[in-house]
């Protein structure tokens, strides 16, 4: 059983180490706003995944894989939003202006809008349900009893909300803010490009 957990804590480490639209959500928001703010948009993240392997755990996957329509619409309506988000990027960049001798002027946002915006950003990307089904596929056989299975979920949870805590501590760090008001226009703008590009990625990829 120990084995079991601890294969599925590296392949969930392995893949929140690749770069995605959760990653630059809480970095960027981590950099240009506050850490508090990030920390937010942690809890959102956390919660879009423990409903995503919530309903991979409940065997819900293999009927949205069965559903190609409904699957589809996900893909697109999650693709939306991120070039949505994506967009609001792009605005505020072209927007930003830097008085001289001054900082950038940072929009301040509520908590409360940080964790929606973190648990839609999760949400948006249905690729995750595709993921944990295969993982739990692969890993969670029917000799794993429901104990276990409800350890891994709170296992996944917990292991998504401590990389996250470290990323928007690190881009937090009044060197990375720094670096952020130096350079707000260019790293909001990318941002946003990558988010577009996720988004579009969703829409042809469905």
């Amino acid at each position: 059983m120990l084995m079991l957990f601890l294969t599925v804590a590296l392949v969930h480490f392995v893949a929140l180490l690749s770069p995605g639209p959760d990653f630059f959500f809480v970095s960027q928001t981590a950099v240009s706003r506050s850490r508090k703010e990030a920390m937010m948009g942690v809890l959102g993240i956390t919660a879009g995944v423990m409903i995503w392997a919530g309903v991979a755990l409940l065997g819900l996957n293999l009927i949205l894989q069965k559903m190609a329509w409904l699957h589809s619409i996900i893909m697109v309506g999650g693709g939306l939003y991120l070039c949505w988000m994506g967009y609001q990027m792009l605005r505020a960049a072209l927007k930003k202006e830097t008085a001289s001798g001054g900082a950038p002027h940072v929009e301040l946002a509520t908590g409360g809008r940080s964790f929606i915006k973190g648990l839609l950003t999760n949400l948006a990307n249905p690729k995750a349900i595709i993921y944990f089904g295969s993982v739990f596929s692969l890993f969670v056989g029917e000799s794993v009893g429901a104990s276990a299975r409800w350890g891994i979920f709170l296992l996944i949870a917990v292991e998504t909300f401590a990389w996250f805590t470290i990323v928007a501590s690190l881009f937090a760090l009044p060197a990375m803010r720094r670096g952020y008001q130096r350079a707000a226009k260019w790293i909001d703008g990318i941002a946003g490009a990558l988010f577009t590009g996720f988004g579009i990625h969703l829409i042809i990829s469905r």
